[in-house]
């Protein structure tokens, strides 16, 4: 290896927002895929909107802020942040303008040869009108408060991410008053699509919608008796959304959390969305009052939130245009009803969902719950969701008198307001609800069951790539270790005494713990590797995460390349590294697999010249994941998950259909069968082994 090789040059790092927007450029590619049914590839399209407005809120508004604040720090890639913002600003516009295009001369047309129709105002028929008029003068007029502008009235607070319209009026109210300009503020409560009734009472289809934009739009001349209105334009501002709690100065991180969450509302705006019809003198009034530049205005020919067409993939019960249903199984050894304790006291269960039922780890919990030799539960829960089976039977088990130990993430972004509720209903069910460390948010998945067996004390665990939430456990790739294991056990039961209490513990036996022991543990395999394939003893990395940025670690990759390790990364969205740089990463390969499915196992596969070692982990190899959180990483050592794992990563790298393979330059080139070769997809292949394992014919 050439040691004068300088691997921090910023030559060898991608930048990271610029990463980041690739990745939504590849979900957008499937919402334009053919091949994926069109209500889908609708759904694709609402899930870029989400993603877009999470880079915005966090990514985009962070870089923002260094380059107002002057920041001459450069990033990896040796770009300043003034220069960041400019190049992904430019790179969002594009973003942005497909997405709309994709909509308006794909979707729509294709989804309108399937009678399902977003009927525009000009298009309505006599019918429909007064329906509408009917709609909009029961369910909207008597909760529209519309603003004139006026030294009286001056420019409202707008929300973070609500609809609304500015209006353009003409003549004089019963005052003489008018400035010119009025604002209003379409209602959260109601619902953005409008489902047209039956065709009885319209003249319609089963499935014509009306943007509720639209119905302002149209009747919004009802607002302003006496006046005329010469135009009315939707807008959308989009705010900073990172809350700043400095924890070291506050004594009670729940409620210094509960008064900033409304400052979210009305954080510092980075973005406007405005009609693209929305005249330059109009858009230019919005960017003064919220003081931004022509640079973060967004013109967009549609509505500008286009997440709340989610709302059709649900009403349009059409499963022809969806992937087809199936029914997540159950491993082997497990079955409806099983005894866990007494299966996990014979053999580990290591379970892959959304393929296999997230039900077994409710089980878990349940049968904790109820059984009356179990002493505690511990767990950690970063999301949930808002009805979750698992906290229903944590409740239980505090008021059956278990002594329960809930470890609650506030600060799971974008989670707060809800894990702030169940910390209280926990606290009231007569649990204890600990928020974690100061400093480092709690993300690893760990539960803890303490039984009382036969005169002595048996630990039962659950450790996870994912988190405790039973409906993403039906869209997200995770894996999940149910086991008995001694000394497993003993690392989960040290790592809850140091979130819960004070002092320092003994090292960990078999899990890698950040922000300790995780980092050094994985740069040292690394380059057990490199020495390996350096003594001509070959040197073989998988390494499947969610983001890759940390530079100690790519530094490593890159070493163990230099020195003949043959690396193989499957990274599904941003990834710094530059994989087939002539003498450094040359054998370094980075996909990203992008399907029906988020993926979001991790799983780190070594060598280790023939006797390999496997972890899965809470963890992707960035800097907050290995230095700012409490993360768990541990191993497979059951013969017959050890082999699923490497079946499954097998498979990602034969994906010739859904992958995506990174190049030098920090783009993106989709994976096409070889000539003569069949297209696979590991997704539909974990698919099709669910069901072989479910007619008892799989491997």
């Amino acid at each position: 290896m050439d040691e004068a090789v300088d691997l921090k040059h910023p030559d060898l790092y991608a930048n990271r927002l610029l990463s980041l927007l690739e990745f939504n450029r590849r979900v957008l590619e499937q919402a334009k895929d053919p091949s994926v049914p069109l209500l889908e590839r609708l759904k694709f399209l609402c899930i870029l909107s989400t993603n877009m407005d999470e880079f915005f809120e966090i990514r985009l508004a962070g870089i923002k802020q260094k380059a107002e604040l002057g920041s001459v720090q450069t990033e990896l890639d040796g770009r300043s942040p003034q220069e960041v913002l400019r190049v992904t600003g430019s790179l969002a516009h594009e973003v942005v303008h497909e997405q709309y295009r994709v909509l308006n001369e794909q979707l729509i047309p294709r989804l309108a040869g399937e009678s399902i129709h977003f009927v525009r105002r000009q298009d309505w028929t006599q019918a429909q009108r007064d329906w509408l008029r009917h709609y909009f003068e029961t369910q909207l007029l008597p909760i529209l408060s519309p603003l004139g502008l006026d030294p009286a009235h001056p420019f409202p607070k707008v929300l973070n991410k609500s609809l609304n319209f500015i209006v353009s009026l003409e003549g004089k109210d019963a005052f003489g008053r008018n400035s010119g300009y009025a604002i209003v503020q379409a209602p959260r409560a109601l619902p953005r699509i409008i489902q047209l009734p039956a065709h009885e009472i319209t003249g319609g289809g089963p499935h014509d919608f009306v943007f509720l934009s639209s119905v302002i739009h149209a009747f919004v001349g009802d607002l302003f008796p006496g006046m005329t209105v010469r135009g009315c334009y939707q807008f959308r501002v989009t705010r900073n959304g990172d809350l700043f709690v400095d924890e070291e100065e506050v004594d009670d991180l729940m409620r210094a959390l509960e008064g900033e969450l409304p400052q979210r509302r009305y954080g510092h705006a980075v973005r406007l969305e405005v009609a693209a019809n929305c005249p330059d003198d109009m858009a230019d009034f919005l960017l003064d009052e919220f003081e931004l530049s022509r640079e973060d205005l967004y013109q967009v020919d549609g509505p500008v939130n286009l997440n709340r067409l989610m709302a059709v993939y649900d009403l349009v019960d059409r499963t022809d245009l969806k992937y087809p249903s199936f029914t997540p199984g159950l491993p082997p050894a497990l079955s409806t009803g099983s005894d866990l304790f007494k299966v996990l006291r014979e053999r580990d269960i290591l379970l892959h969902h959304p393929f296999q039922s997230f039900l077994p780890v409710i089980d878990l919990v349940r049968q904790a719950a109820q059984d009356p030799h179990v002493l505690a539960i511990k767990q950690t829960l970063y999301r949930t969701g808002p009805d979750s089976a698992i906290v229903d039977n944590l409740v239980r088990a505090a008021r059956a008198g278990k002594e329960v130990t809930v470890v609650v993430e506030l600060r799971a972004r974008f989670d707060e307001q809800d894990n702030i509720r169940l910390a209280h209903r926990l606290q009231e069910a007569g649990a204890h609800v600990v928020y974690g460390v100061v400093g480092y948010k709690t993300h690893g998945k760990m539960i803890l069951i303490v039984r009382r067996e036969g005169g002595r004390l048996r630990n039962y665990v659950h450790l996870g790539t994912g988190n405790y939430h039973a409906r993403t456990a039906r869209l997200y790739t995770d894996y999940g270790l149910l086991t008995a294991d001694r000394r497993i056990a003993e690392d989960v039961r040290n790592i809850f005494l140091q979130l819960t209490s004070l002092g320092r513990f003994k090292d960990l036996h078999r899990v890698l713990q950040a922000p300790f022991t995780l980092h050094d543990s994985i740069l040292a395999r690394i380059e057990r590797e490199a020495e390996h394939a350096a003594s001509g003893r070959g040197g073989r990395i998988i390494a499947k995460v969610n983001a890759l940025t940390e530079t100690r670690t790519i530094e490593a990759l890159y070493r163990a390349s230099m020195s003949g390790v043959s690396i193989d990364l499957i990274v599904r969205g941003m990834c710094v590294l530059r994989p087939g740089i002539p003498g450094i990463s040359e054998n370094i390969q980075v996909r990203s697999i992008v399907g029906r499915f988020l993926e979001h196992t991790r799983a780190f596969y070594f060598g280790n010249g023939g006797e390999p070692e496997i972890y899965c982990a809470s963890a992707d190899w960035m800097d907050r994941n290995f230095f700012r959180r409490v993360e768990a990483a541990f191993p497979i050592d059951e013969p017959e998950a050890r082999k699923r794992i490497v079946k499954d990563l097998e498979y990602y790298l034969r994906d010739n259909s859904q992958a995506w393979l990174l190049q030098r330059d920090g783009t993106y080139r989709r994976a096409q069968p070889a000539a003569g070769a069949e297209p696979f997809s590991a997704q539909q292949a974990l698919l099709e082994r669910l069901a072989e394992d479910a007619r008892g014919t799989g491997s």
